[in-house]
């Protein structure tokens, strides 16, 4: 049976002391998406995921202690990638293509750095890179973000662009999808585990992993989407490294915040499907 991103059931993944959360969308090569700050399982946009798994069989989870897994939470960002080489090689991944929304992304890049041979492609959706970075939160997201629970409203600002209408209208949609899910839906990240996203953050900061060195030296094609006004991680962040990361494609999306794949998630999803067959063919011509 085939199942939307709406009406796909949780699955549970057994690895060692926990079980992750997880479903799975599609069919083809496998997209294995890590999640944001507080977001579950429920919290990716249906059309994103579903306009992925066109050509894809995409798997969406939550991070150990986190919405439906069990364990306890991971306080650095190794043990929050090794959630997705688990969750991996419990599917019989032995490649994958890895994708990563804002802390997902960092997820995304020390998983690649720690584990290169299980990662084919990367994409990086409204993250930063490893180590320090010039540019830094707004304080309306940091205001914003850390509220108990948050609304639609909040969602403008946390995930578009509150000056365009068309984003605003975007919002709403976006929203009115992710709530289409009645049945089996995702517990919320507690405000009292935010704080295993902080230890996360203080770690990539520090990058004991040395991932900001890997970025540059890596052979692994590397999709980056940012909103033109990211208020969590402006896209500046990565012109910084203009000219050092030899696989890394930047595209900035106009008048989008820190989601433009809910913004846009057909387009984001033909711009990365886009990505990956060029890339397919261009290591086939090599």
């Amino acid at each position: 049976m085939k199942y939307s991103a709406v009406s796909s059931p949780t699955l549970f993944a057994s690895v060692n002391d926990r079980r992750i959360a997880y479903r799975q969308t599609g069919s083809g090569d496998p997209i294995l998406l890590c999640q944001r700050f507080r977001g579950n399982l429920d919290d990716w946009d249906p059309a994103f995921i579903d306009a992925l798994a066109v050509n894809y069989t995409v798997v969406i989870f939550d991070y150990t202690g986190l919405g439906s897994s069990t364990g306890k939470p991971h306080q650095d960002m190794k043990g929050f990638a090794s959630d997705v080489a688990d969750l991996a090689g419990f599917l019989g991944y032995n490649k994958v293509i890895l994708g990563g929304w804002s802390f997902g992304g960092w997820v995304t890049q020390v998983l690649m750095t720690l584990h290169p041979s299980l990662v084919s492609q990367v994409i990086l959706i409204g993250t930063k890179p490893p180590g320090e970075n010039k540019h830094n939160f707004e304080q309306v997201f940091l205001d914003i973000a850390y509220k108990p629970v948050n609304d639609a409203d909040d969602e403008i600002i946390l995930f578009f662009e509150p000056i365009s209408p068309f984003s605003r209208l975007a919002a709403k949609a976006s929203h009115d999808r992710i709530a289409a899910r009645v049945n089996d839906r995702d517990p919320l990240v507690r405000p009292d585990q935010f704080v295993f996203y902080g230890k996360g953050n203080e770690d990539f900061i520090l990058d004991p992993y040395n991932a900001r060195e890997a970025l540059k030296e890596t052979n692994i094609p590397i999709l980056v989407i940012s909103g033109d006004h990211e208020v969590c991680f402006p896209p500046d962040n990565w012109f910084e490294l203009n000219r050092k990361l030899p696989t890394t494609q930047l595209l900035v999306i106009p008048r989008a915040g820190h989601g433009p794949h809910h913004q846009y998630p057909g387009m984001c999803a033909a711009y990365i499907h886009a990505f990956i067959i060029n890339n397919k063919v261009t290591n086939q011509a090599q």
